[in-house]
């Protein structure tokens, strides 16, 4: 195999018609040049310059191996000009894995800021359960996930970083003319005679659900079992029940129903939204700029939660 940086040495001496000159060019000394151009010679086996009193002239090898090294000399600035766009985002690919409660709140917010802050890059986006996410980070279908975990069930693990972007506390949906709305205060354990919307399919926040409440003494009473939140949220207005939430699941809430905040002794716990990338993989610089804009992202829905909470929403006192 030929050494790339003779060939392009001798390119260098075929277009300046001195070694020195094409020495001065790639920053090397003029002894050096001579050496490197000796033992490519040495190499394909056959001179390759006749060297004059003034400069040096090709021989036919000389001048098949040059054209070829422009060849080579053009792919490798094409390469450079390449990384140079990947690495200022002028270009390139961002693959990312979310799930539906992200993909309805933090998402849309990151994405349009990074499409306006780097319109060259395309951005594909993977809505999937968190097994699913955490295979296609493994094997490198996606860049970046965002994924969710409880304190029982931490989503840390030695083959993946994971960065915390915000916590998403549980809340309380009722009706918009509930009597529960003209308490002073909801303990948990107040509620253990309602009926409840729960989520179906074993979802996390059934899960939620069922543990938190067997934690203020009691076994949930399920009246509807729903497949996605806004279909929960329906149910709830319409008086079948109350239920629980993530915050950032309701996002988009409906005219007719509320949401109750509970205190932090009330056993209805908060999950974290995580940002994880494969341990073995240095983030692209697309995907590090996405790191960024999403923690932004995350901490502006943080600062509007608090305000909400310090807004008007029922506080719960610590079932118990």
């Amino acid at each position: 195999m030929l050494d790339v940086r003779r060939v392009l040495l001798l390119v260098e001496a075929a277009e300046r018609g001195s070694l020195t000159s094409a020495a001065e060019a790639l920053r090397i000394t003029p002894s050096a040049a001579s050496q490197q151009m000796s033992r490519l010679e040495a190499e394909v086996g056959q001179p390759l310059l006749y060297r004059l009193p003034r400069g040096v002239q090709l021989t036919d090898a000389g001048h098949a191996l040059a054209e070829r090294g422009r060849a080579i000399r053009r792919e490798l600035r094409g390469a450079q000009a390449d990384l140079t766009s990947l690495a200022t985002l002028d270009e390139g690919t961002l693959r990312l894995g979310s799930f539906p409660t992200a993909s309805a709140s933090l998402l849309p917010l990151a994405l349009t800021r990074f499409s306006r802050k780097h319109p060259g890059i395309r951005t594909t986006v993977r809505s999937a359960l968190f097994a699913e996410l955490v295979e296609l980070l493994h094997t490198g279908e996606i860049e970046l996930a965002m994924l969710w975990d409880y304190d029982w069930d931490r989503a840390d693990a030695t083959s993946l970083v994971v960065d915390h972007l915000l916590d998403d506390p549980t809340v309380l949906v009722v009706p918009a003319n509930s009597e529960l709305l003209e308490e002073d205060s909801i303990g948990l354990a107040d509620l253990a005679g309602h009926q409840w919307i729960i989520r179906a399919d074993n979802h996390p926040v059934a899960e939620v659900l069922r543990r938190s409440c067997r934690l203020a003494g009691f076994d949930p009473i399920i009246s509807y079992e729903s497949h996605d939140y806004q279909e929960a949220q329906a149910m709830v207005a319409a008086g079948l029940g109350i239920a629980i939430a993530p915050r950032l699941a309701l996002t988009n809430r409906r005219h007719d129903v509320r949401l109750v905040n509970f205190a932090t002794d009330v056993p209805a716990p908060t999950r974290r939204i995580l940002l994880a990338r494969p341990a073995n993989r240095t983030p692209t610089p697309a995907a590090a700029a996405m790191t960024e804009i999403l923690h932004a992202v995350s901490q502006k829905f943080t600062d509007t939660n608090l305000h909400l909470a310090q807004l008007g929403t029922v506080r719960a006192r610590g079932a118990g």
